[in-house]
């Protein structure tokens, strides 16, 4: 199958956050707080003795998927990761966090990378390859602004 360009497909933020970097790492390691934050992450919730998680998300069309997560990087409190799986044994989606201690400020890069399995991303471009830079580009910058979404409601949450 043609990739169109899908897998490698990456976006990510900056952001100052001003609160302490163990502060804001509490916040990002607390999957069971997402849905309260993300504009489309609507559930999470660590498995049992596992260094995985399960999530739900709903996009703006109402369509909702269900997916497990495993951990990829955890260096506390300087990075943390994960791998996103559906029902393929390979990953579609890679989220990472790295924060970099400001004092009494925290820099957060949070970044996605796609691929290499199936997602709604890859059937898109499929599906209409004559769009398919429009729509990874699309969908690359909802990314980025729910990213961005998500660390202004985690502060505010986390300041509170």
């Amino acid at each position: 199958m043609n990739d169109y360009g899908v897998t490698g497909a990456t976006t990510g933020v900056e952001a100052l956050i001003k609160l302490p970097i163990h502060e804001v790492w509490s916040g990002i390691t607390a999957i069971d707080r997402y849905g309260e934050w993300s504009p489309e992450c609507i559930y999470g919730a660590w498995l049992e003795k596992e260094a995985r998680f399960e999530a739900r998300n709903r996009f703006a069309d109402g369509f909702e998927t269900y997916v497990t997560c495993t951990i990829t990087a955890f260096e506390e409190p300087k990075c943390f990761g994960w791998d996103v799986y559906g029902d393929e044994p390979v990953p579609f989606a890679h989220w990472e966090y790295e924060l970099e201690d400001r004092g009494a400020a925290t820099l957060v890069r949070q970044s996605f990378t796609h691929g290499p399995g199936d997602s709604g991303m890859r059937l898109g471009v499929v599906q209409h390859p004559d769009r398919a830079a429009e729509l990874i580009q699309g969908r690359l910058d909802q990314l980025a602004a729910n990213m961005r979404a998500t660390l202004a409601a985690m502060e505010s949450a986390l300041k509170a």
